[in-house]
């Protein structure tokens, strides 16, 4: 099993209903698609990529082919060298009789947790094909998501890049052409004018000074985020923040809520859907907080009220659970959340992109107007002068 460290193992056994003896940490690590060199090799398997073969997959094993011919034929039709060996791997694993989760949990790095779990659920009900179609809608509407708001940060991130550019050219370039002339007037220049010609130099002459504070500050931030208890309280501020806060407890609800109905809608016990849940959530306040949840489960206190104990997933979803509780229908309804929170943060992106754009360009349009307001009032001092 992989993991961060020995405790976090035993913890997930643990969240499965397992009593762990003894856990040893492995010598070797197999495969390594991630990190640095994942980054600069394009040539690796992406998430992307396997959402596309699940999908192929599912396609030919409804069709009535076998499991192996389904990989031969994927060998065949893969364009990235990295997923073609992938697949040589797995088809390899199956004909010498290993089930196609225990093939892809030796690939490590590539599967998520989530995944394995879904595909032993699939092989242990003999529907592999339903199971792997279930994964493919399930990773297609995650991707959707993602999707929607990394599309919405591109036009505010531009706008933020061209404004920095503007105002540096300038500070660098522009301002500095005046700056010669001022100093022969020999009259004692606005206060404006004084502070955007400093600037202008401070820009100039120290450039790389900014550069390694900002990369500074990145790494700083960085590793403040590696670690778990200062990653805890950046995650606590991030959720009391207004507009941000709410939709990043929109986007984690929508997907605890879809991966855990997919979870129990394919024959996981909730104890362990939930330890699974824990995994796919990015922020730790949430996590602790189900971990928390799980606790309570175990002693027969249901899903809906710790939940709601918690205070931190929204009252409709929690009573919606509550519903699914009594009901038999939980499945079904964590699906429904789901779908309701989804649109929710489409509406909330739409919401904070109208509010950002006109400050951000407001914002703009008064710093560079501040700039050129300041060198016009420093020239008709001049000509003052000169008249």
């Amino acid at each position: 099993m992989d993991g961060a460290s020995q405790p976090a193992v035993v913890e997930r056994l643990q969240g499965m209903g397992l009593i762990p003896i003894r856990v040893d940490e492995s010598v070797t690590k197999v495969g390594n698609v991630g990190g640095v060199r994942g980054f600069f090799n394009r040539n690796h398997v992406s998430q992307d990529d396997v959402a596309v073969f699940t999908q192929e997959i599912a396609t030919l094993l409804k069709a009535g082919l076998p499991l192996d011919r389904c990989l031969e034929i994927l060998i065949g039709l893969s364009a990235n060298e990295a997923v073609r060996e992938l697949m040589v791997q797995l088809r390899e694993d199956v004909r010498g009789g290993a089930p196609l989760s225990a093939a892809m949990e030796a690939r490590q790095g590539v599967f998520t947790r989530f995944y394995l779990n879904m595909i032993r659920a699939g092989e242990a009900g003999g529907a592999l094909d339903v199971v792997l179609q279930r994964l493919t809608e399930f990773m297609e509407r995650s991707k959707e998501l993602r999707d929607t708001v990394k599309s919405a940060l591109i036009y505010p991130a531009i706008l933020v890049g061209v404004s920095l550019l503007s105002v540096a050219i300038l500070l660098m370039w522009v301002v500095p052409q005046f700056s010669q002339m001022f100093e022969e007037s020999g009259k004692a220049l606005p206060l404006p004018t004084q502070i955007v010609i400093a600037a202008g130099d401070g820009v100039r002459n120290y450039w790389w000074l900014m550069v390694l504070l900002a990369v500074g500050a990145y790494s700083w931030f960085a590793r403040q985020m590696r670690e778990p208890a200062s990653r805890f309280r950046w995650d606590q501020r991030l959720l009391n923040l207004p507009l941000v806060g709410d939709l990043i407890g929109k986007l984690e609800v929508a997907r605890f809520s879809r991966t855990l109905g997919t979870l129990i809608g394919n024959g996981v016990t909730l104890l362990a859907a939930l330890s699974i849940v824990k995994e796919t959530l990015s922020n730790t306040v949430m996590c602790q907080a189900l971990g928390d949840v799980a606790a309570q489960l175990k002693e027969g206190k249901g899903l809906g009220k710790p939940l709601m104990e918690t205070k931190l997933f929204p009252k409709l979803a929690v009573h919606l659970v509550m519903v699914g509780e009594e009901t038999g229908k939980l499945q079904d309804m964590l699906i429904r959340i789901a779908d309701i929170y989804d649109r929710e943060v489409h509406s909330t992106v739409k919401r904070m992109l109208a509010l950002m754009e006109p400050v951000l360009i407001l914002g703009l349009g008064l710093v560079i107007g501040g700039i050129i307001m300041s060198i016009l009032v420093a020239i008709l001092s001049v000509n003052d002068l000169a008249l």
